[in-house]
C-alpha cells in the first residue's frame, strides 16, 4: 500500500464506477496476496508439499462480486483462513439482507437493493438461504430456559394471513406473552401460531412457559377471551388475573350507540378510574341504573366479570398503571404491524417467525433499561408478595 501512487490513480478515476472498479481491484489483489502468504507459511511446515497453481471462485464483498484465484497445493492439505472453504461471502452482506427484511423489504425488493449497492446479483432463493441462517437461532431462543418468577405476564394475540397447504391464505393468531423481571425489565417470553385465538390454546402457552423454567407468576394481565384465566391459573394457581380494561371498554362501546357513546364514557370514567373499589362499585351501580335497561348486555358484562376487572383497585397507583391495561404488549403489536402491513400475507408459518423475531431483536434493544418508576412499584409488591419474592430476591 505504501507503494501505490494515489496522486496518479487519481487521474483515472472520473466517475463513482471508475472509484468502484478501482476498490474491487485493490481488494482482489488484496485477498489474493494474503491467500499466497497463507499457503507460504501452510508450506514451510512440509518437506513435500508444494504448490499446485489455482482455482477460480467468486465471492460476494461490499465492493461487489470478486472472482479470485486461489491458491491451492499439491496434497490438498491446504484450507484458506481468510476465505473458507465453502464460504461465498466475505463482508457484512448477509447481515444487510437480514436487516433489509426486518424492515418488511420483499425478497424482489431486497434483490434490487443489493443489486444497487453492490451490484451484486443474487436471486430470491438465494436471498431465501441466507435468511433461513436466522431459524437455528429462533428455535434456540424459543425453547431456552426463562427465569423462575415473573411479577407480570402480559397475553396477547394478533392475526395474520397465512398460505397453508392448498396455496390459500388462511387467518393464523400468533400470541405473545411479555414478562416483567423482578429488575423491571421486559422479555419476549415466547411466540406461539395456531388457526384461532382460544382459552384452549393458552392453556399450553402457559404450559410451555412452567416447561421452560417458569415457577411463579405474580399477576397476569391478559385480554377478555373467555376461560383465559382458567387456562392460567390451572397451571399457576396464585397467579393474579387482571382482565384489560381497555378490552373491556372498546367491547361496551361497539354495542352503545353512537349518539349515546359520549355520555356513556362518561358515566364510565367514574367506574374505571374511581379511586377505590367501593367507589367503583356505587359509580357501576350508577351507571346500571342509567344504562342497564337501555344496553342490558353491556351492563352485565361489566357486573360478570368485575372480579377480574377490579383486580388493580387492590394496589396503589404506580401498579395499577401497568397492570390494568394490556398496553405494554399492544405497544409491542403496533410495532409489529408497522413493518408487516405492507404485507399481504406470509407464504408458510416460518416466513411469519422469522420477520417478527427480527422486528423483536430490534425492539428489545430498548429493553435493556427498567420500567419507569419501577423501584417503588418493585418495593410495594414486595411487600404485597412478600412470601412468593422473598426466595428469588438477591
Amino acid at each position: 500500500m505504501n507503494n501505490v501512487d494515489f496522486k496518479e490513480l487519481s487521474k483515472t478515476c472520473r466517475s463513482q464506477e471508475d472509484l468502484s472498479s478501482l476498490t474491487k481491484e485493490f481488494m482482489k489483489n488484496m485477498i489474493e496476496n494474503i491467500l499466497k502468504s497463507e499457503l507460504e507459511e501452510h508450506l514451510e511446515e512440509s518437506e513435500k508439499n508444494s504448490k499446485n497453481g489455482y482455482y477460480k471462485k467468486t465471492v460476494r464483498s461490499d465492493a461487489g462480486s470478486l472472482e479470485l484465484d486461489i491458491p491451492r497445493d499439491r496434497s490438498c492439505e491446504y484450507e484458506p483462513k481468510l476465505i473458507p472453504k465453502g464460504k461465498r461471502t466475505i463482508s457484512g452482506i448477509d447481515e444487510k439482507i437480514i436487516s433489509l427484511y426486518a424492515r418488511g423489504m420483499s425478497l424482489r425488493d431486497i434483490e434490487k437493493q443489493v443489486n444497487d449497492m453492490y451490484g451484486v446479483e443474487m436471486s430470491d432463493s438465494l436471498i431465501s438461504r441466507i435468511l433461513d441462517k436466522i431459524a437455528p437461532e429462533i428455535s434456540a431462543w424459543q425453547s431456552r430456559t426463562l427465569e423462575s418468577i415473573y411479577t407480570i405476564v402480559y397475553m396477547d394475540a394478533m392475526v395474520f394471513k397465512v398460505k397453508d397447504d392448498n396455496g390459500y391464505y388462511r387467518n393464523k393468531s400468533l400470541h405473545f406473552a411479555i414478562g416483567i423481571t423482578l429488575e423491571g425489565k421486559k422479555d419476549l417470553l415466547g411466540m406461539w401460531l395456531t388457526n384461532n385465538e382460544g382459552a384452549k390454546f393458552w392453556l399450553s402457552v402457559v404450559t410451555d412457559l412452567k416447561n421452560r423454567g417458569v415457577e411463579d407468576i405474580l399477576i397476569a394481565s391478559v385480554d377478555g377471551l373467555r376461560g383465559f384465566s382458567e387456562a392460567i391459573n390451572s397451571v399457576f394457581p396464585k397467579t393474579i388475573v387482571q382482565r384489560c380494561i381497555i378490552h373491556q371498554i372498546r367491547y361496551s362501546l361497539k354495542y352503545v350507540g353512537s349518539k349515546c357513546q359520549k355520555e356513556f364514557m362518561s358515566d364510565l370514567k367514574k367506574v374505571y378510574k374511581a379511586p377505590t373499589k367501593s367507589a367503583a362499585e356505587d359509580a357501576l351501580e350508577d351507571l346500571s341504573a342509567k344504562w342497564g335497561e337501555k344496553y342490558p348486555m353491556v351492563i352485565n358484562s361489566w357486573k360478570t366479570n368485575w372480579a377480574e376487572l377490579s383486580t388493580y383497585f387492590e394496589y396503589s397507583e404506580p401498579i395499577r398503571r401497568i397492570i390494568y391495561t394490556t398496553n405494554t404488549v399492544e405497544g409491542f403489536n403496533r410495532q409489529i404491524r408497522k413493518i408487516t402491513k405492507s404485507k399481504g400475507g406470509f407464504t408458510n408459518d416460518d416466513a411469519l417467525f422469522k420477520i417478527v423475531f427480527l422486528v423483536y431483536k430490534d425492539i428489545s434493544k430498548k429493553w435493556d433499561k427498567a420500567i419507569s418508576n419501577w423501584a417503588e412499584i418493585m418495593s410495594q409488591l414486595s411487600i404485597v408478595f412478600n412470601e412468593r419474592i422473598a426466595g428469588h430476591l438477591s
